[in-house]
């Protein structure tokens, strides 16, 4: 079964969290001095703030898989929607092993398809796979 990820940059990581776990009624599933991770089942979705120097926002999007079956379905739907994809396997981010699938939507926002393996005791060095969108047809021209 498929799971919705949202992934927020926060500047200042209690205040976030005490919002959210507000706002979901309930703490999160979790708690690193950087990271936050609420799993919920009603809605559906894995969301995770950090604060790790990022620009404040929308980091990026994905979806979580259970199977690496899932995970192909995944990333044939990506190839079919004619998205760049680029693999990372055995990634270590968010204190998790995953295999993943990174793409750009025409709009820019990152998304990952991915699959965790185990959960680990750092962050990592994973990063969010910076791609250009498909389409450039609203771009700025750079003359």
């Amino acid at each position: 079964m498929k799971r919705l990820h949202i992934h927020v940059a926060v500047d200042d990581l209690n205040q976030n969290i005490q919002f959210y776990s507000g706002l979901f009624q309930t703490e999160p599933t979790v708690l690193e001095a950087d990271y936050a991770k609420w799993m919920l089942d009603d809605p559906r979705v894995n969301f995770a703030i950090s604060s790790r120097g990022r620009k404040p926002g929308l980091d990026h999007l994905g979806i979580q898989v259970e199977s690496d079956t899932e995970l192909e379905t995944v990333q044939h739907a990506l190839t079919s929607a004619a998205l760049p994809i680029v693999p990372q396997k055995q990634a270590t981010c968010c204190y998790a092993q995953s295999d993943k699938y990174w793409t750009v939507d025409p709009q820019g926002i990152a998304w990952e398809a991915f699959h965790s393996l185990n959960t680990v005791p750092l962050f990592g060095d994973d990063d969010v796979i910076q791609l250009e969108p498909v389409s450039i047809c609203c771009k700025p021209s750079s003359t």
